[in-house]
């Protein structure tokens, strides 16, 4: 008995305990900011925020959950809030929709701050918290690394700080590196790697023989020096800042004067320009060497990626075409320079990284004054000299022009006067452009001719005017049209040339009894020819019969002609004209009066001036032209800026200016320009601060990419994106020394170079060893070199290299391995026949996006539409066959052929042995000689030269 008094009594005690701590507990003040916004944050603003407005409910704020009874203030039982959020029974909670539901404890947290008055700070904004914080390892200043000590390592394995990280990476993991690899392995490994070409079988006998010490070091410093050193990396860098010389979309226009681009870049990298200064004319090259075409081509980069030129006329399309402009520049800078995806904060605070949208809307309001295009681009000095020659000449060429207007406008002037006049002689109405008739006396016809004297939108031009149907209808009473290809009627007239598309503005289709499709005329003429004489006396034509064009200038329209009939085709009649029509529009009621007005004397004047006139301009045209390059345009774009709910321009939100990214507010110095700061200062300061040397994340990313193109993949296997949903780093302290030693180095890439290619880790074998590929199965830790196979770029080239008709020659316009159609849109058709106009190196091809170029295509050349910063490296059957079958590959090994003969002679043993020297840098074994002579002498030389360069030790790099 008094046992149970006392656990009655203790439970009473734990009972009365727990309630005064649960009246303490709502007693006490809810701290909004430290518990209530961050369980919101964390579990309904994803959903429910002022971009993604879930229910039309954005708790982001205290404007919608204050509405409608979502939250009442000291009514905890009142608010629907927590009725969503409550389990009733066994049943889930409405809400949150994703993820667990909300604990016991959340759910009374709210309800104490409901009951305390929902308190919310004014001014305070809840956002959603990203997965990376400022904390984020890239987000950091560069740390101080030293390399390990590796007393265990073998002493070559000592020397080079790039070694000791990597050996001590690889003892962590108890893995042992390779042997080094033999000597011709290494030279072809390296010239490949700087040069993008192998090396001539001279050079390789010439390393291979030489022992010494420094033979290593010479061979790296004379292959960085190489001007071919520029082209392989120069591809590498056009590749990372989607370089492309059309302009994408549907329309997809090839660009034809951006490849002074592609030279600076070769240029720059072969004068190993630091690349600080690099980015930095990348983005305001125009601003920093303003008439300095050699710097200022520099900032072509900018407007270097595809864009929308159709021209919506809808303002809302059009607002929304501009944004998404500059959305691809936003993108294409921030992976390249930063290595943060900003893009994704367009709509919405990234959802990973720490990156808000007001940081994308800051680099918006930079490059808001950026316009894709063309313009001159020339020194101060050459344009003082162009107006020199042309000062005298743009004189008389104005008083000329003047004095022959002024002739034309009085003769007008005159006829102004007379409008009754020729009211009475233009007295029929204007053409139609649904229905134009003309009626004459009945007439013998095998042939109709309608011969144009001017077009609706220029009463000086002759062509450029569309007919759907052209009718000729006979005399009597059973009318009939006889102007129809099905009654054997045919039309003839200079058709507008659609290229991709034979026949698709033909003459054809204005007999052939429907509308819609118009023939679209390149000349003055349409002559129908009847399938036998008759008898006509009608003639009906339009341009837009249904009238669903309206006032398109698809169905621009004949203004002035006459119809001419003819019975054998050499003696014609005219029959009708349009003489005494009224004008279709006053530029051609103008040239009416003119024509009507003009004396003889005027005439004889103005012929002479005209005659003054082309001379003068002949002379103008004969004085160059200063160089016009796609470089894009800079406008002022004085804002104000905004920010755009869910990215829509239609959208506007906060004001926000061009400043420096939050997330970097750390490790970074900051700025913030007012709104009336100038375009150009905008786009400068972004430049400045990408580079300064607290920004840690440019000189990680540049070295991480150097890195990558020697092995293969990068320290960060995601070069593009060093955020949280990029690659971890594997050797994160050896990052942090590379990057160092970029900066220490100038940014200069080549002494870069020659540390990594040094080091005992870049000069191993790449001999595959079983029990260390179950470590690391994609040899990242670098216990072997890895092996790779050439890129698209390089497979061309060593097969025009090894036949010896590879052209060195550098820069200028590029080459095509198509041929470019183009009406309304563009067409590229893959060449079937590649002559000698196309051996020049594959970096000097005219890259146009969405265009297949056989084998380059087939070996992953990258379509240029998207920054592309590592190349994909595929096996597909179609590689197989194109490097088989194609005519390149034919004409290269009849071109090997023919080398093999003229340097070895018809020694077939020696031809082998030239071959595989060529091909390989090696000779070839007792059983490869055996086998190759037997192919050559039972199906030719060339047969052999085919199979040599369809083998996988040529495009395989060890």
């Amino acid at each position: 008995m008094k046992s149970r008094l006392i656990f009655f009594t203790t439970l009473a005690t734990i009972s009365l305990s727990l309630t005064l701590l649960n009246a303490a507990e709502k007693a006490t003040p809810v701290d909004f900011e430290q518990e209530v916004a961050p369980l919101l944050a964390q579990r309904c603003v994803s959903c429910h925020s002022p971009n993604i407005k879930k229910g039309e409910l954005s708790l982001a704020g205290p404007e919608d959950l204050l509405a409608n009874g979502f939250v009442v203030p000291g009514d905890p039982a009142g608010s629907y809030l927590l009725e969503v959020v409550s389990a009733a029974g066994d049943d889930r909670p409405a809400m949150p929709k994703l993820g667990d539901a909300l604990t016991e404890s959340e759910v009374t947290l709210l309800s104490r701050w409901i009951e305390q008055g929902a308190a919310w700070p004014d001014g305070f904004v809840i956002r959603e918290a990203s997965k990376a914080d400022r904390s984020w390892w890239s987000l950091q200043p560069l740390a101080d690394v030293h390399p390990p000590e590796v007393a265990a390592a073998p002493a070559a394995w000592r020397q080079n700080p790039i070694d000791r990280f990597v050996w001590a990476k690889l003892s962590a993991e108890n893995l042992k590196p390779n042997a080094p690899a033999d000597r011709r392995t290494l030279i072809r490994r390296a010239t490949f790697d700087l040069t993008g070409l192998p090396p001539t079988a001279e050079e390789i006998d010439a390393f291979v023989a030489d022992d010494s010490p420094t033979a290593y070091p010479q061979l790296i410093d004379r292959l960085l020096a190489s001007p071919r050193y520029g082209e392989r990396w120069g591809r590498h860098w056009l590749d990372v800042i989607r370089f492309g010389e059309s302009r994408g979309f549907e329309r997809n226009q090839i660009i034809t004067n951006l490849w002074p681009f592609r030279d600076y870049v070769i240029r720059s990298i072969n004068e190993d320009k630091p690349f600080d200064q690099f980015i930095r004319e990348h983005l305001a090259g125009d601003v920093i060497a303003p008439n300095t075409p050699q710097v200022e081509v520099g900032s072509a980069f900018l407007v270097a990626g595809p864009y929308d030129d159709v021209g919506n006329q809808d303002p809302v399309q059009a607002a929304q075409i501009r944004a998404n402009t500059i959305d691809e520049i936003i993108r294409s800078s921030s992976e390249a320079f930063l290595g943060l995806t900003v893009g994704c904060a367009r709509c919405h605070d990234h959802k990973f990284d720490v990156i808000s949208q007001r940081d994308y809307y800051s680099m918006y309001a930079t490059f808001a004054g950026v316009k894709h295009g063309e313009r001159t681009v020339a020194t101060a000095e050459q344009r003082q000299e162009r107006d020199r020659q042309l000062g005298d000449l743009k004189k008389q060429q104005a008083d000329l022009t003047s004095q022959r207007d002024e002739i034309k406008n009085l003769a007008i002037a005159r006829g102004e006067t007379k409008k009754e006049h020729y009211a009475q002689l233009w007295s029929r109405p204007a053409i139609s452009r649904q229905s134009t008739e003309e009626k004459f006396a009945p007439v013998q016809a095998k042939m109709v001719r309608l011969e144009v004297e001017g077009q609706e939108r220029n009463p000086n031009s002759k062509s450029g005017y569309g007919i759907d149907e052209f009718e000729i209808w006979t005399a009597g009473e059973n009318s009939q049209n006889i102007a129809l290809s099905s009654a054997g009627a045919t039309a003839d007239g200079d058709s507008r040339r659609a290229g991709d598309f034979d026949g698709a503005y033909d003459a054809a289709l204005t007999i052939d009894g429907k509308f819609g499709s118009r023939w679209l005329a390149s000349g003055p003429q349409l002559t129908i020819t009847l399938a036998e004489p008759q008898t006509v006396n009608r003639i009906l034509f339009s341009s837009d019969r249904p009238g669903a064009a309206g006032s398109n200038g698809v169905a621009n329209f004949v203004s002035e002609y006459r119809i001419l009939v003819s019975v054998d085709g050499e003696n014609w009649t005219e029959v009708a004209n349009s003489h005494d029509r009224q004008p279709v529009n006053d530029a051609h009621r103008r040239k009416r009066l003119l024509a009507a007005e003009l004396t003889d004397e005027d005439r004889a004047r103005s012929q002479e001036l005209e005659t003054q006139l082309a001379a003068v301009n002949k002379t103008i045209s004969q004085i160059p032209p200063l160089p016009v390059w796609w470089v894009g345009n800079h406008s002022a774009a004085p804002g104000p800026f905004h920010l755009f709910i869910g990215g829509s321009p239609q959208r506007p939100a906060d004001e926000v200016t061009a400043c420096s990214l939050s997330g970097l507010a750390d490790s970074a110095p900051k700025y913030e320009l007012p709104q009336d700061a100038a375009e150009s200062e905008r786009r400068l300061q972004l430049a400045n601060w990408i580079v300064d040397p607290q920004n840690p994340l440019p000189q990680r990313v540049l070295a991480n990419r150097i890195w990558q193109h020697h092995f293969g993949t990068g320290i960060v296997n995601t070069p593009n994106d060093f955020g949280y949903m990029g690659g971890r780093p594997s050797h994160p302290e050896l990052l942090e020394w590379l990057a160092a030693e970029l900066v220490k180095n100038d940014w200069r890439l080549k002494p870069l170079h020659r540390q990594i290619m040094l080091s005992q880790a870049y000069q191993q074998s790449s001999e595959h060893r079983a029990a260390a590929s179950l470590v690391d199965g994609d040899s990242r830790l670098l216990w072997r070199f890895p092996p790779r196979r050439l890129s698209a770029e390089e497979v061309r080239d060593v097969i025009l290299q090894i036949s010896g008709k590879l052209n060195l020659d550098m820069g200028g316009p590029g080459f095509r391995l198509y041929q470019y159609l183009q009406d309304n849109v563009a067409t590229y058709v893959p060449l079937d026949e590649h002559d000698a106009s196309t051996y020049r190196r594959a970096v000097y091809h005219h890259n146009a996006r969405a265009a297949r170029i056989d084998l380059m295509t087939e070996f992953d050349s990258p379509d240029c539409a998207f920054s592309a910063p590592r190349r994909d490296e595929t096996t597909t059957p179609l590689q197989a066959l194109t490097m088989l079958n194609h005519d390149f590959t034919l004409d290269m090994a009849q071109f090997l052929a023919e080398r093999l003969q003229a340097e070895a002679g018809d020694d077939p043993q020696k031809q082998v042995e030239r071959a595989y020297q060529l091909c390989y840098g090696r000779s070839p074994t007792e059983s490869e000689t055996k086998s190759c002579v037997a192919l050559a002498t039972e199906h030719d030389l060339p047969a052999l030269c085919r199979v040599l360069l369809n083998t996988s030790e040529l495009i395989y790099l060890h």
